[in-house]
């Protein structure tokens, strides 16, 4: 029995350092200590994520891993939107290194909201973000420059993205001196834009298959998706093979 429970203390304390490419999870780790010592060890100097929003992207990435339609890119994207949007909130965190590589401002559509977003749509034409789960896919030179598709793979919440032309790109209008004028950064027809400076490479380090979420405490929307299923993620970190 104290050799079980050592080698568990091992384990947890490999997981509550960083994530590894090599740690392997076993049943003496719950899905909850697991997230919390990762959140905890998250680096970053600024504010980071809050825990919520960071447990719940978390739990639909591993979910996404187990459905094996992620890369190995390690990377996921988090959006809250219930932050005003002269606030930085958007996150991009490297899950194998456990730390944030970028955060930002990022525009909600224009019926979503004025300075707060309030809702959302996945209905074409609506202008409005829509809310879940996407993956990203490959990038494109369109009106707004370097661009990136995003497929939204929630059913009814926001599967019309592709089909919307809902993508990220850099935009002018998602920058402080905008806030100066209008009280707040401009919106997007529903896309998630962010500040042109450095939209290249954060556009080009995101494409092809990394995990993108997009949050507001939305009550049927958390009692409705799928990939918030946290006894399905937790099969994951217990698999031998698991990767980030």
């Amino acid at each position: 029995m104290k050799k079980v429970l050592v080698i568990a203390g091992v384990v947890i304390l490999l997981a509550s350092n960083s994530f590894s490419d090599s740690i392997k999870f076993n049943e003496n780790i719950s899905l909850s200590s697991f997230i919390q010592n990762s959140y905890s060890k998250l680096q970053f100097v600024g504010k980071k994520p809050d825990f919520d929003i960071y447990k719940k992207g978390l739990v639909g990435y591993l979910n996404l891993k187990k459905q094996n339609r992620l890369s190995r890119s390690g990377l996921l994207t988090l959006i809250d939107f219930r932050l005003s949007s002269n606030k930085k909130r958007l996150w991009i965190i490297d899950l194998k290194q456990n730390k944030v590589v970028h955060h930002s401002l990022v525009a909600h559509g224009r019926n979503t909201g004025n300075e707060y977003a309030t809702k959302f749509s996945n209905v074409p034409n609506s202008n409005s973000s829509s809310l879940g789960f996407y993956i990203t896919g490959e990038t494109y030179y369109g009106k707004h420059g370097l661009s990136l598709r995003l497929d939204g793979i929630e059913h009814g919440f926001n599967n019309n993205a592709r089909s919307r032309a809902i993508v990220m790109h850099g935009a002018d209008y998602v920058d402080a001196s905008f806030t100066k004028l209008y009280g707040r950064i401009g919106r997007s027809f529903g896309c998630p834009s962010i500040p042109m400076n450095g939209h290249k490479e954060i556009i080009k380090k995101l494409a092809n298959k990394s995990c993108m979420f997009i949050y507001y405490p939305d009550e049927y929307y958390l009692t409705n998706s799928k990939l918030a299923n946290e006894v399905s993620a937790y099969e994951v970190l217990t698999q031998a093979d698991f990767s980030l």
